[in-house]
């Protein structure tokens, strides 16, 4: 198995490659996002092991771009920040999993190897439910090729119902997935922002393609 280290920090690059190496994985590092992109477009590496911040292009657009050019490796993504709204945009642009530094090595180990146990598979660059069309990578939505702006939160919600279409979701579980678990306002914060992508994406082209599922939660249907 081969894992690239993407560390800007040569200190924390050379433990990930020792510990890597001992655990037995051929190991490549490189310090910038250009080298990175260069790396993951030139070898095929098992699992990526990716800072966020790092010199530019930084993981997130790192992550975007191999994306955008069909590029599946699992990615691991690293960092320093613990903000809720950082863990959605790098999971947006494209990441498996994430962890927050600092992090013990064998939970790092245990993510690694589960992320190489997942059977390679091509992941489409766009989530879509009839003329609704989401792209992770670059970060839009539009319905039948308007444009549709979204804020962050807005854009993660959409995220999760379409790429959990066809079910039903609990308030508990969208607060969980795209607030975290920290969160501890009222569930009605999910009503509140499902009335946002309503009045957004569908209500002005007609459609009602979010339902209320009454007593359980919101389904997206795809084919509304």
């Amino acid at each position: 198995m081969r894992v690239l280290v993407v560390e800007d920090d040569p200190a924390m690059a050379a433990m990930l490659e020792r510990g890597l190496r001992r655990a037995g994985y051929a190991v490549d590092t490189v310090a910038t996002g250009a080298d990175a992109i260069w790396a993951i477009t030139e070898t095929g590496f098992d699992v990526v092991v990716l800072d966020a911040m790092i010199p530019p292009p930084d993981g997130f657009e790192v992550c975007r771009r191999i994306r955008a050019e069909g590029r599946w490796a699992p990615v691991l993504m690293l960092t320093a920040r613990d903000g809720v709204n950082d863990r959605v945009r790098g999971l947006d642009a494209g990441a498996d999993d994430y962890l927050t530094k600092p992090f013990a090595f064998d939970e790092l180990l245990a993510r690694v190897r589960a992320l190489t146990r997942r059977e390679p598979a091509q992941r489409p660059a766009e989530l879509t439910a009839g003329d609704l069309v989401l792209d992770p990578a670059a970060r839009t939505v539009h319905r039948g090729g308007t444009r549709i702006p979204l804020s962050a939160k807005e854009f993660a919600l959409l995220h999760e119902l379409m790429r959990r279409a066809g079910e039903t979701l609990s308030r508990s579980y969208l607060i969980e997935h795209v607030w975290d678990f920290a969160y501890d306002g009222g569930s009605n914060v999910v009503d509140v922002y499902v009335k946002y992508l309503r009045d957004k994406v569908d209500r002005p082209f007609g459609r009602d393609t979010i339902r209320t599922i009454r007593g359980a939660g919101y389904r997206l249907d795809p084919d509304a």
